[in-house]
This record gives structure tokens, C-alpha cells and sequence, in this order.
């Protein structure tokens, strides 16, 4: 019995994917997945560090409202932070007292919503108007020297 081959009819050898192909578009998925966690750990940390910057921003703030609303505290806040209970404890506080007061809340704020935060105020009385300047700075993963925010303001003098 012979072979009829009708015309327009072709045998191939179409198979399936070869073991080649699939390792390789296994390799280019991987690569692809690679980049979207490098993305993502990427967005997580500048995440972080937008919350930190805020909350430096937030605290440098607050003390920066705690002495417009003191101007006479003057060079008390700089000196050691100490409580006195000037806040609702109904205790009448001198001016300095409450300084000491506004600067120990302060500080109590930064090492709560930063990591390792630290708080500085430097009372510039030689200038007209009177300055201070505030700096907050916090530890963050891979920054060297850590970063810092500085806020300085004018006051009215005493």
C-alpha cells in the first residue's frame, strides 16, 4: 500500500516548549521579580525616612511655638531641661522655669517618634533680633554623618 499525500497537507514536527526555553524565561522572570522587591524595599525605606523628616520638622516646630509664647525665657532654653509642672499642674512658673519645662517635654517627644533623636537649642543674644537656632537630628540606616534638621527663628528680645 503506498503513501497518498494530498496536497496542501504537510507533516511538521511542531512539539512542545523545549527544557532550554522554559529555563530561560524562568531566568528573565526572576531577573524582573528582582527589580519589583529592590523597588519595593527602595520605596519602604524612602517611606521611612519621609516620616522621620516630618516628625524632625513637627518637633522643631513645637519648641519653636513653645518659645514665641515664652519670649522671655531667653537663654533658659539652653540650659538643662527639668520639671516643674508648669502644664495643668497648677503651678505658677517663672518665665525660665517654663523654658525648662518646654525643653524637657521636648526632649521626652524626640526619643519617643525618633530613633536615637536629639534635640539642641542655641540662644543667639549678640544679633538684633535675638535668634535660636534648633536642631534635630536622628539616626537613620546607611547616612553618615547622621541627618539633622535646622530651623532658626527671630524673637522678640525681653
Amino acid at each position: 500500500m503506498s503513501k497518498v499525500f494530498k496536497p496542501g497537507i504537510q507533516r511538521c514536527g511542531i512539539g512542545g516548549f523545549s527544557l532550554v526555553e522554559v529555563l530561560i524565561a524562568l531566568v528573565i522572570m526572576s531577573v524582573g521579580m528582582l527589580g519589583i522587591a529592590g523597588l519595593y524595599v527602595h520605596s519602604m525605606q524612602a517611606g521611612r525616612t519621609s516620616i522621620f523628616r516630618h516628625q524632625a520638622v513637627t518637633l522643631a516646630g513645637d519648641i519653636a511655638d513653645r518659645i514665641r509664647a515664652n519670649p522671655r525665657g531667653g537663654v533658659a532654653y539652653m540650659a538643662a531641661a527639668a520639671d516643674f509642672n508648669c502644664v495643668g499642674g497648677g503651678v505658677d512658673c517663672s518665665p525660665a522655669e517654663m523654658a525648662q519645662n518646654d525643653i524637657l517635654l521636648w526632649e521626652q517627644q524626640a526619643a519617643g517618634s525618633l530613633p536615637n533623636g536629639a534635640v539642641n537649642i542655641v540662644f543667639n543674644n549678640g544679633v538684633v533680633p535675638n535668634t535660636y537656632q534648633i536642631t534635630v537630628s536622628w539616626d537613620e540606616a546607611g547616612q553618615n554623618p547622621p541627618p539633622q534638621y535646622r530651623l532658626t527663628i527671630p524673637v522678640a528680645g525681653p
